[in-house]
């Protein structure tokens, strides 16, 4: 291939939004001189679309990540300007953190991570091609016509291939915010034979703050008590920025009827296909007509700017349209638009052409994450990242792939929907798409993968002690509660006040706090021997606690998956010499290769019988060894 080189790096990572900067850092933590590239250095970690990390099922990815080592917890911790736990009404296994950003600080802050962090080049440049010998991915071909040789190639792409903006009937070329787009690499992809495949997401308009009413608008405060994101931090204290809230109405809605024809969406101009969990207003108004109004929420972009960001609005819509449907709103009568909504198209490819490690089933040491498999979301992104750049460096040091089941973490739910099951729209993590989401909450990300982070040798010394010792305390504090004796005459009349019904006998504080109405702190005032524990800790200790039944049942269950998941499937596999399974079943299973007869069984047309067939084929296979 013609060109000059310009450099050898064990890693190099295409991208640097959520994904890249994940990847990026891992690999390079992890011992392997990494490099990674962004079209344009104001694209590290940009927010692109909300201003905020986190959310429902999001927050759970964010503090798995930061379990893991990463960056994302850490970097929003630093920057947030409000803090809000999501869900409290329910139980702990979907209570979600989510933070607004301080949008400018946050990309400043991760690109200072990235420049100071040792084993890592950052450089800005446009990749146009993979360099590919013997099957394999062994380096990128720029713009420029230099080339950077490496042992593995990461793709983070994010919504940059091929971009498209739609706003009304005007359409042109363009990557996220302004950007300049990526047009040759992916058409170089795909003559490398990838599956290909056009995804499209929006979004909303950004307004100058001083051109709203916030009097007509519901404030939003941030939580009193701030949770970090980080199990390295343990109690933030910041003065906090509101959110407002306010909501369409029906003369919204009928600018928006009026004008469905100049909508890109209803138009036909977009081919890619759109996120279900997060459409358009136009999409909105359209599909729930009997609908009288839809919240929106004015979110502040930083500190350093005036701009708002209009959470729930985005559209494809013309500018005029726009002004006009906005200008509706309680509190947006006067709004000025800085930045109007807009629609993006873009290149991914389809996450069944990938392994559970990430790496691509066609070329080998080339490794995907992101929104370029078809995900949507930073916090999806980052988890993605994450772990492409384990799995590329220990492919590199031709080690057993990192993979995470659907019983140890999203992350792993996550990997597993989008490569076993595939999408056919910008995938959204939620806590419904996790089968075992009691034993994975939040609260529990560091005991679940800390151990694992540290073997991999991303979890600082730090972390790992904070780790053992808050494992330790909550062993020895729960052990100390089972002795805790509480008489009737000192606890009766706290209980009678809760709504609780008395005790007739002794009884230990461990056996009071499995009541619904009674937690760690209200009984402090019988516990005098009771520690001071950190929040984490805390937090811990009263759900292991109040949800141990719960915990236990679900233990069960996850003991019966994993006997599927512990029977291996070898890569050369001959299906079609098992008898009785049906002809769609033999193709796809031959196609897909699963490692596993879980994952056989979560492959799309795939039924219980064929599993059933082949689990009497392994068992016949087991009695002949």
């Amino acid at each position: 291939m013609s060109g000059y080189i310009m450099g050898q790096y064990d890693v190099i990572v295409v991208g640097a939004g959520h994904a890249g900067c994940e990847a990026a850092l891992a690999a390079a933590r992890m011992g392997k001189k990494t490099l990674i590239l962004s079209i344009n250095l104001e694209a590290i970690a940009m927010m692109a679309c909300n201003p905020s990390i986190g959310g429902t099922g999001k927050g759970h990815l964010v503090r798995e990540i930061d379990a893991l080592g990463g960056e994302m917890g850490l970097n929003i911790d630093k920057t947030f300007i409000q803090s809000k736990m999501l869900n409290t009404a329910k139980g702990p296994a979907v209570h979600s953190l989510r933070a607004q950003a301080d949008k400018n600080r946050y990309h400043e802050e991760m690109k200072k991570t990235l420049e100071l962090q040792d084993n890592l080049d950052l450089k800005q440049g446009e990749a146009v091609d993979l360099v590919i010998e013997d099957g394999k991915a062994c380096g990128v071909v720029m713009r420029t016509h230099s080339i950077y040789r490496c042992k593995a190639v990461i793709l983070a792409t994010g919504t940059f291939l091929k971009g498209k903006i739609f706003i009304g009937e005007s359409v042109f070329d363009s990557g996220p915010n302004g950007l300049a787009p990526s047009m040759e690499l992916g058409e170089n992809l795909r003559k490398l034979g990838l599956p290909m495949r056009r995804f499209k997401t929006g979004t909303p308009a950004r307004a100058l703050g001083k051109s709203l009413d916030y009097s007509k608008m519901t404030e939003q405060l941030g939580d009193e008590k701030i949770v970090p994101f980080s199990f390295l931090n343990n109690g933030l204290e910041k003065e906090q920025i509101s959110c407002w809230l306010t909501y369409t109405n029906e003369e919204t809605h009928t600018v928006i009827r009026n004008n469905f024809q100049r909508s890109a969406l209803f138009g036909g101009q977009i081919e890619g296909v759109g996120p279900r969990y997060c459409p358009s207003i136009e999409d909105k108004v359209n599909r729930f007509a009997d609908k009288k109004r839809h919240q929106l929420f004015i979110e502040p972009e930083g500190l350093s700017t005036d701009e708002i960001y209009i959470q729930g609005m985005s559209s494809s819509l013309p500018e005029d349209v726009q002004r006009d449907f906005y200008q509706t709103i309680p509190g947006l009568e006067n709004l000025e638009i800085v930045r109007p909504a807009y629609a993006i198209e873009y290149d991914c490819i389809d996450p069944l052409d990938l392994k559970l490690n990430l790496e691509n089933r066609q070329i080998e040491n080339l490794f995907c994450a992101g929104q370029f498999n078809g995900s949507s979301g930073y916090e999806e992104a980052a988890a993605q990242g994450l772990m492409a750049g384990i799995n590329a460096v220990l492919k590199i040091d031709k080690k057993n792939p990192f993979i995470l089941q659907r019983n140890e973490a999203y992350i792993g739910v996550l990997i597993d929907d989008l490569v076993t099951k595939g999408t056919n729209e910008p995938y959204r993590i939620m806590t419904s798409r996790a089968e075992y989401r009691l034993v994975l909450r939040q609260d529990n990300a560091d005991l679940r993968l800390t151990e694992k982070s540290h073997a991999l040798g991303l979890a600082t010394e730090e972390r790992y002690r904070k780790f053992l010792d808050k494992k330790e305390i909550v062993f020895n504090e729960q052990k100390r509660l089972e002795r805790a004796m509480v008489d009737p005459q000192d606890i009766n009349d706290f209980l009678v006040e809760r709504g609780s019904t008395p005790i007739q006998k002794k009884m230990s504080i461990l056996e009071l706090m499995k009541r619904p109405q009674v937690g760690y702190d209200d009984l402090s005032f019988v516990d005098p021997e009771r520690p001071l524990l950190s929040d984490h800790a805390r937090t811990q200790l009263e759900v292991q606690i109040k949800y141990e039944g719960y915990i236990a049942k679900q233990e069960q269950q996850i003991q019966r998956f994993k006997k599927l998941e512990d029977k291996k499937l070898e890569s050369d596999f001959n299906y079609d010499e098992v008898e009785g399974i049906r002809i769609e079943a033999r193709q796809k299973l031959n196609q897909f290769k699963p490692v596993s007869l879980g994952q056989a069984s979560r492959i799309s047309g795939i039924s219980p019988a064929d599993i059933n067939v082949l689990l009497i084929h392994l068992e016949k296979m087991r009695r002949k060894k």
